[in-house]
């Protein structure tokens, strides 16, 4: 794709305005609950990320220079087959500095660009070959700054987190490419309605689907104890039932990622989600079969860097060094699995990714693939037999000044 992203965009923009205006008008009626008592400020979730369709792998990286100079570029990578290489296909034509999100369906991936210096609305872009071409799209407002601002139903149907806390849908991808969305519930809603009174919501950091492609969404809570996991029932916010043991009673606790498990296709399983919990210091991954909840046991966390979900539940974590040591990984296989500590990281990395759609057990040795970025330079390093193997190399073309 080229420079017609952005004037299709720009072309389909005024269309879209205002009805998107007359529907957001009437979202911000109803008062958030008050919770007694103060709340630590949520953890910022890393956009550095990566996920798995039936096309490949994807992973988001930035890089580049400083991003007080907007020499910051965001980049998109896909690795189309389980042991090929990787390949650059960030969608050409919009600036990126703001951030890349991404979400896939059973045949294609939608990108979100988060707006950054003078744009005011956050282009898409969508690819069902695979990152080969891009079709644009449009969604006119402030996707928010989390991997999890954007989530696609088996049906097409989209969500979209805004920065606010605001949730909107498009109900088809068509209709989303086209920006026709509507606005689903605002954050002081969702903290206004029962199960967001209980939590004590204090923000919103992630939205999914549930396994009758019901939309979910989660986020913090001021409640220590509580967790923000919600599904929407026919215009009826519930919670989806997630809670922790006895020991995390007194910690307050935030749903760093929320992930939709497939049901069929190239990359089966059996439905329902995937999410990442930080409760106090702990980490842990809690799974959905559609009915309840499966929660492991903790590990203990650190700086969140970055974080993301493999095929059947599996998941990683990125956690940032302590007294000058290297950072260190923490991987999960699918339900009933246990955290596993992968050796030290290569010094620079970003995102870590798992290779190809296996599902990661515990003790199963499965391979990872950790992405270093040194400026314009991306190095691979693949785990094989307990140690970081180089296994590519490649010179993202950045044009240092471009966005000045």
């Amino acid at each position: 794709m080229t420079g017609g992203l952005a004037r299709a965009i720009r072309g389909g923009l005024a269309l879209a305005c205002a009805g998107l205006v007359a529907l957001t008008a009437g979202c911000g009626t109803q008062s958030a609950a008050t919770v007694t008592g103060t709340a630590p400020p949520p953890v910022a979730v890393p956009l550095s990320t990566s996920l798995v369709t039936a096309q490949g792998t994807w992973a988001i990286a930035v890089m580049g220079g400083s991003a007080a100079s907007d020499n910051d570029f965001w980049q998109l990578f896909v690795r189309r087959t389980d042991v090929g290489p990787w390949s650059l296909v960030t969608p050409e034509g919009v600036a990126d500095n703001g951030g890349l999100v991404a979400a896939g369906a059973s045949a294609s991936l939608v990108v979100g660009f988060r707006p950054s210096q003078n744009l005011t609305y956050s282009p898409l872009a969508t690819s069902t070959d695979a990152g080969r071409n891009w079709s644009p799209g449009l969604l006119d407002a402030d996707l928010a700054s989390t991997p999890g601002a954007i989530a696609v139903s088996p049906s097409g149907r989209t969500l979209a987190l805004l920065r606010d806390g605001t949730i909107w849908a498009a109900p088809t991808a068509g209709a989303a490419a086209a920006g026709q969305w509507a606005p689903l519930i605002t954050r002081s809603a969702l903290a206004a309605s029962a199960p967001g009174r209980s939590c004590g919501l204090a923000g919103v950091t992630a939205v999914s689907f549930g396994p009758n492609n019901d939309p979910m969404a989660a986020g913090s809570c001021g409640r220590p104890g509580a967790v923000g996991v919600f599904t929407d029932a026919s215009g009826t916010w519930r919670s989806a039932g997630l809670a922790l043991p006895g020991a995390f009673g007194r910690d307050r606790v935030q749903v760093l990622g929320l992930a939709a498990l497939p049901i069929s296709g190239p990359i089966s399983g059996a439905g329902g989600n995937t999410a990442l919990l930080l409760a106090g210091n702990s980490l842990l991954a809690a799974w959905r079969n559609g009915t309840r909840w499966t929660v492991s046991a903790p590990v203990a966390a650190g700086t969140v860097r970055a974080l993301g979900f493999g095929a059947d539940g599996s998941a990683w974590v990125l956690l940032g060094a302590s007294q000058g040591g290297a950072d260190r990984a923490e991987v999960i296989g699918g339900a009933g699995g246990s955290w596993r500590a992968l050796p030290p990281v290569p010094a620079g990395t970003q995102v870590l990714v798992p290779r190809g759609t296996a599902t990661l057990a515990p003790g199963a040795g499965g391979s990872y693939d950790a992405l270093a970025v040194a400026g314009s330079r991306l190095t691979v390093w693949r785990l094989a037999q307990g140690a970081w193997a180089k296994a590519q190399l490649i010179t993202v073309p950045i044009e240092y000044g471009s966005s000045g």
